[in-house]
Order: structure tokens, then sequence, then C-alpha cells
């Protein structure tokens, strides 16, 4: 059974801990661990929790959970709070039933065993895991098919343009299914909870990065498209992407770590280890955090740059793989907790979400400097967002939230005359699209007439398993909310089915929609017509489990969303 999640202004005062009060007298001890215990306890929080709190617990999306912590404010206040101060009871209540603020409830996930091991872990003190050297980095690469052994031309006849890369989460791989068909064409052994995939410019090769850190590169021309080479470039991340400018197709490929905080330069087609730089530093307040993650990571198409967003500091670099050995970077201010984000329909503007302080970050690549900082509702999280032409406001993008209840509209600048009258809006907030609080996903495409938003991490079963869809000619209130756990026909379970990241066909005539499940259940990808919004088909396979992102070839390859 799933239970309502705590008010917005409990959860705050439990999971933070507001003042501890000045009468307590006696600091309460962290409870009793077996080391047996404290390992299982690990992975499990590096699995579920560590993304959102860090490995060191200090936060970022998801708040503090260290056992004490103290902090001061401009006016010398001082505040402290910390999970020793929570409890046992409460911290149990807040890991099962979940918060507003976008926590999602474990009750359906862990066993009340479990629950209870995890509010004891984080009472006690974070482990400080190791440092992985360059060194470390060179000795887990392997180049499993070397370059002049590999196709020199396409050997299947696989539509390769319209491929999803479907991350299966809990299982550790891809799957790589045929838009056209709707077969599954390849399951492929990658890490852990794969949590993104990027196409090389080329659109030959997949990267797909796991949350252990393990960076996979599938080669598309084989017979039946499998990994070619692996390199382990952290114990946590994210964040992959490939050089796109012109004269660098296919050169050169980034991925960023969550541990330790750096990012790693490779070979495009070996993924051999060029160069690791280390993104510690001062954060954009002025203060040395040991933890900025590299959280996301875009190739620029106007020059040989990538975008690397550090999470903790609130710093976006712009790293120029011009000369890898003399490595230029240009590093821009913007606000803490950078997270995810995408291109403006030009492609000139990356537009990046300062969750925590909700706020939406623009970098101008052309110039290399900031172009905005925008204030947003509470917690935005837009994947790469979405870009249409508003009726009334022009170009805008738009990001969902994790911890409100409206998709937000932001005016973007357009080089295109037809468009010079909606200059006076840019970088403003136009409108505020009413949804629902736990959107991850915002979705549309060039030639669609709709746009798609998902709302899996919402305490309500029925709104998690739902996605609302929009006429873009009308935005006052959904066209639709289709619940995508009855449309695709699968049994009722305990777990919540989530209907997650909605993706579009290569020509834009199609949405699919991940339901993810329990680990045991059976799970399913819905694909809906996106003109009728009728199902046309469910995929679902004994092999494909607990499926989340899934992305469009084509579409990933050159960005389009």
């Amino acid at each position: 059974m799933t239970f309502p999640r705590l008010s917005s202004i409990a959860a705050v005062v439990m999971l933070t801990g507001l003042a501890v009060p000045a009468m307590a007298q006696d600091k309460p001890q962290a409870p009793a661990m077996t080391a047996a215990e404290k390992e299982t306890a690990k992975k499990i929080y590096f699995e579920r929790c560590a993304g959102c709190h860090g490995v060191l617990r200090k936060g970022a999306t998801g708040k503090n959970l260290e056992p004490h912590w103290s902090k001061t404010d401009k006016e010398g206040k001082t505040t402290e709070g910390g999970t020793l101060a929570l409890g046992q009871s409460r911290l149990e209540k807040i890991i099962g039933y979940g918060t507003d603020g976008g926590m999602v409830n474990f009750d359906d996930i862990l066993t009340k065993e479990e629950i209870n091991l995890m509010a004891r872990y984080i009472q006690n003190t974070p482990d400080v895991p190791p440092e992985y050297s360059f060194k470390e980095t060179m000795d887990s690469w392997k180049v499993i098919v070397p370059v002049d052994k590999r196709p020199t031309k396409q050997m299947n006849k696989i539509n390769l343009k319209n491929v999803f890369s479907v991350t299966l989460r809990d299982t550790g791989e891809v799957a790589l299914i045929d838009g056209d068909t709707k077969e599954i064409r390849s399951i492929v052994k990658t890490g852990y909870a794969v949590h993104i995939s990027r196409l090389s410019a080329s659109g030959r090769y997949v990267y797909v990065i796991g949350r252990d850190g393990r960076l996979s590169l599938i080669d598309l021309w084989m017979e039946k498209p499998d990994v070619v080479a692996e390199l382990k470039i952290g114990f946590d991340a994210r964040s992959v992407d490939t050089s796109k400018f012109k004269g660098f197709e296919d050169k050169y490929a980034i991925a960023g770590s969550y541990w330790p905080p750096q990012y790693v330069i490779m070979d495009g087609d070996t993924l051999k280890p060029l160069k690791v730089v280390s993104t510690r530093g001062m954060t954009v307040d002025g203060e040395y955090h040991p933890e900025p993650r590299v959280a996301s990571i875009v190739a620029s198409f106007i020059k040989p740059e990538w975008v690397v967003n550090i999470k903790e500091t609130g710093q976006i670099l712009l790293v120029d793989y011009s000369d890898i050995e003399n490595l230029k970077t240009t590093t821009i201010g913007s606000a803490k907790f950078l997270h995810d984000g995408g291109w403006d329909a030009s492609k000139r503007y990356f537009l990046v979400a300062a969750n925590a302080s909700n706020k939406i970050a623009a970098v101008d690549t052309k110039t290399g400097k900031l172009a905005a900082l925008v204030d947003t509702a509470k917690i935005p999280h837009p994947g790469r967002g979405a870009n249409f032409v508003h009726p009334k406001f022009g170009p805008v993008w738009a990001t969902g939230h994790l911890g409100a209840d409206v998709v937000t509209l932001i005016s973007t600048p357009s080089e295109d005359p037809k468009h010079k009258q909606f200059k006076q809006y840019n970088w403003k907030v136009v409108q505020e699209m009413k949804h629902v609080p736990g959107n991850l996903f915002v979705k549309t495409h060039p030639k669609s007439k709709h746009f798609w938003a998902d709302a899996p991490q919402n305490p309500d079963k029925d709104l998690a398993e739902s996605v609302a869809v929009w006429d873009m000619a009308d935005l006052s209130k959904p066209k639709a909310v289709l619940n995508v756990a009855k449309d695709s026909g699968l049994p009722e379970t305990k777990a919540v089915k989530r209907a997650v990241h909605p993706e579009y066909s290569a020509d834009g005539k199609e949405v699919w929609i991940s339901l993810w499940g329990g680990k045991t259940d059976q799970s399913a990808i819905v694909v809906y017509d996106d003109a009728t919004l009728k199902v046309k088909k469910v995929i679902t396979d004994p092999k494909m489990i607990t499926p989340t992102g899934k992305f469009n070839v084509y579409n990933t390859q050159h960005d389009i969303y």
C-alpha cells in the first residue's frame, strides 16, 4: 500500500531538522550497525539515494542527510539540524511515505527491514569513498572489438535513425528497440542504472553511462549491435557526450563523474582516456565544496566546446577541446545545484536548471557568457526541456518541476526576423501551465502540435501512472490525461507503475512512454499515436525489466526537443 506523503511543512521540518532545541542536553547517539548491515545499506544508498543527496550526504536536489549540520546566515543566525535530531521513527516515516518536495515513497520499493536499516544508516557518519586516479581509469579501459576489426559499413538492415536506446534500470542493461517494427534488436550489458544514452555525431556509436561509473560504447553498425569498448570513469556518474563541431565528429568523448568529482576526456572510438580533470573548487557563494559533481554535459554545435555543468558549485564550464594537451576552460558563475538542461531552438543558448535554487541559468555559447538567470517555481527539472513557438510569446523553452504544480515557459531569443516582436519577452517567464508536482520530463517535437509531461514522482498513484498532453494551440489546460498503466493492460501490482520519460520517434509521429514498476513486475513501453493520442503498441518482454529513459537515435544525435 502507498501512503500519502507528509505535508510540505512537515517534510521540511522533519528532513532538515530546522533548529535543534536549545534545551537538548544530551546529543543522540548513532544507532549501532554490524559491518554486514553497513555494507548492505551503503549499496542501497548508492543505488537509490546518492543521486539527490550526494555521496557525502551534503544535499543538492535532496536535503542534507548528515547526522549533524549547522549553517550561519548573512545575519549571523546559526541553524542546526541533522538526521540524529530527527530520530529513527521519523526517518522511517519520511523514507517510507516520501515528501511533497519530490522524494519518492519507498514503501513499495524497500522492505520494512530495509527502511529500518536505511534510517539507521543515515544517522551514522558518512564514509568518504576513495579517489580514482588517471592510472586506475586507464587500468579499467577495455577495447573489446578494435577499430580495425569493426564493420566498414552498416551490417544490419535496421533503420538506425529510429532505434531507441532504452535503459533497463535494475538489470544494468540497455535494450536497443527498432522503432519501425517495435522489436528488441539487442539487449546489451552495461553499467548499473544507465542514466543517459548519447550519440556520436555520425549516429554510429551509442555512449551509455551507468551510475556505477561504467561507460559503454555500442557500435550500431554491427550485425547485432553490441559493446566494443568500456571504461570506468569513477564510482558514481551521470553524464557523457561527444565532440560534434565540424572537423571533430566522433573524435573525442567526455564523461562526468559524481564521485570523484571530475570529468574524463577520451578518444571517441576507443574510449582511451586522455585527460582527467578535477572539478573541486569554490562555489558561486565563495565557499569551498569537496563534492562538486558533474551533473550534465552537452556538445556545442557552433564551437569545439563542451558545456559542463558542476552541480554543487553552480559553475558552468565551457571546455575547449580543440587542443586537448593545452586545455582551455571558460568558467561562468550561475547558481548552485545545477542539474540538467537543454538547448534552445537555435542551439546557441544552453538552459540548465539550478534546481535547488529554483532558477534556470542560460549560457550564450557564442559569447561565452551568462545570458540570464531566471527565477522559477520550486525545483525545476527539465530533462532536456522542450522548444516550441508560443502563439502569443513566440519561441519558448519549457521546464517542469519536481516541487511545483506548473510547467514553466521561458521566452528565448531568436534571430529570425519574423520573431523580432517577441524580443521584449526574452528570458522572462511568460506562462505557467497548470500541471501537478513530481514531473521529471517534458517533451514535444518540431513536427508535433502536442506537448507531453509526466509526473512519476507524484504521491498519487493515478497521477504517477499518467501523463498530461496539451494542444499547443490552447495551453490553458491539458487536452487529455492518459493513464499509461491502464492503457498498457498489465495486471495491478503493489509497486506503482510510474509513467516516465516521453520520447518521440524520429518522424515525430509516435510518443514512447516507459512504465517503471518493481523489479519483479512485468514492465512495458506504451507507444501512442501523437496525432490521435491512441495506443499503437505495448512493447513488453520478460527480459525488459524496469525500463526508464529512452533515447531515439536521430533525435538524440541532433538534439531535437
